[in-house]
């Protein structure tokens, strides 16, 4: 029976765990992974999720260096997305990745001709498009103009359907340019936001993902586009915490298990996947690994055209990080303008350091500096952060070092939507999931936590299992 066919539970019911336990075997271990399989263990599910990597938290983790506990790169969140903010509530780690009150982000302009200027972007406890509009009205990085004609695109983006399919065709930029948007405020503005959440500028960018983008963050609801980030090391939430939460909900977790392919059993219908030195059946497989990963392991006419994930670009993230022997930003946080630097975070006391101050930098859209070398890095940045940070200029720099995500994302170029496959295959039993399929999100946190949500739905649907505990996730996450 197809998932539409079933009867959805009665509110509140919980699973049968009398009955012979339906079995699933999801493969991979990054936020998609692990979402699906508590989802599927809160339904009585009997789960097994292995993972290639020595640790859980797909491309959102930590690693020691000396003393230091380093963020692969600086993840953030916002309100509005609240499918991982469901995810930190089951693992138990609300506490330690809160949002901002309201919004607030300051915007630093290296290349002012009054030198640095500072701008702010927030909000007042006013409704939507009002609560954005003093900090627009006064903010110094565009002209009266400018911003005058930012408020006319905002509320022609709001108008856009994002339901209608020729917005994956069109590209952000060029509608921008279309909408009276000058260059100065696709750099100040557009840009800041898009390139931070899209993995690119606004002309590489989908229309209907930077509208969505948008107009869910900062043309919803007042509060969708305060920022939360974790206090803590990544590891502690996406590893500690997460297998915590699988331990209690009895799924068998096991790391540094690459899984080599995928077959159903002939005789009962089971999927058999096969691991190193082990061969394990079960009723229902959830995929949430790379799509080029997944396309690999996806058996013949799981899917009408697989070739679409091979397709599917990805994009890459730098990240640069900085320790010097003082502090030398006061604030949590900027951004910054006519500057290389894009983003600065201050990771001192999520990293452990005892004495100083630990700045990370997240360029994302760095695709002309991915391979670059580190002594050139180097000289480029440290230069920049001087500019912008008074503080820095005699401050002695400890350590300098960088961590490259090549496929950090997927890129969301247009056209990128035809590709990006649903949660269902051909194959019954068989699932997708991870930040690239068709959640209607850029490849964020929140993306990879909704095709989990959705896998396991669709999953739990065909074993007729109770899913009442997703369906109000689930709405949301459609």
């Amino acid at each position: 029976m197809s998932e539409a066919a079933q009867p959805e539970e009665p509110a509140g019911q919980l699973p049968d765990r009398t009955a012979a336990p339906a079995t699933a075997v999801v493969v991979g271990g990054g936020l998609a992974g692990i979402t699906a399989a508590l989802a599927l263990a809160d339904s009585g599910v009997r789960v097994t999720l292995l993972e290639s990597r020595p640790r859980l938290g797909g491309l959102a983790f930590s690693f020691q260096r000396g003393e230091l506990t380093v963020d692969n790169g600086q993840h953030v969140y916002l309100r509005c997305c609240t499918a991982y903010r469901w995810f930190l509530d089951r693992i138990d780690a609300t506490a330690l990745a809160p949002v901002q009150d309201r919004l607030d982000v300051p915007v630093l302009d290296a290349a002012a001709k009054a030198g640095r200027r500072l701008g702010r972007l927030r909000r007042d406890p006013l409704p939507v498009p009002l609560h954005l509009g003093r900090s627009l009205s006064t903010y110094p990085h565009l002209s009266l103009a400018e911003r005058a004609k930012v408020g006319r695109a905002a509320l022609a983006l709001r108008a856009l359907d994002l339901a209608d399919p020729a917005l994956d065709a069109q590209d952000f930029g060029s509608w921008l340019a279309a909408h009276g948007q000058s260059e100065r405020a696709v750099e100040a503005l557009w840009d800041l936001v898009g390139v931070a959440t899209l993995n690119a500028v606004a002309g590489e960018s989908s229309l209907a993902l930077a509208a969505m983008v948008f107009k869910t963050g900062l043309l919803s609801d007042p509060g969708a586009a305060d920022i939360g980030w974790a206090r803590v090391p990544l590891g502690e939430l996406h590893d500690t915490l997460a297998r915590k939460a699988l331990d209690s909900a009895g799924v068998r977790t096991e790391v540094r298990t690459r899984v080599t392919s995928l077959s159903v059993e002939n005789d009962n219908g089971r999927w058999s996947v096969q691991v190193p030195g082990e061969r394990i059946e079960a009723d229902t497989v959830v995929l949430a690994v790379p799509q080029r990963e997944a396309h690999d392991l996806l058996p013949a006419g799981a899917l009408d055209a697989p070739e679409n994930l091979l397709a599917i670009d990805t994009a890459p993230i730098l990240n640069v990080h900085v320790v010097y022997d003082r502090q030398v930003l006061a604030r949590p946080f900027f951004a910054a303008l006519g500057s290389p630097v894009q983003w600065v975070f201050d990771r001192t006391e999520a990293s452990g350091l005892r004495a100083g101050q630990y700045l990370a930098l997240s360029q994302s859209a760095a695709r002309d500096e991915i391979d670059e070398p580190v002594a050139a890095l180097r000289e480029r940045y440290l230069p920049e952060l001087e500019r912008l940070l008074p503080g820095a200029r005699g401050a002695e720099v400890k350590d300098f070092f960088v961590t490259r995500e090549r496929t950090a994302t997927f890129a969301p170029a247009p056209g990128v939507g035809r590709l990006r496959p649903g949660a269902r295959t051909k194959a019954p039993g068989l699932y997708l999931a991870g930040a690239w399929t068709a959640t209607g999100w850029p490849a964020t946190m929140e993306s990879a936590v909704r095709s989990g949500v959705g896998a396991a739905r669709a999953a739990l649907g065909a074993l007729g299992r109770p899913r009442d505990h997703l369906l109000g996730l689930y709405e949301e996450a459609a």
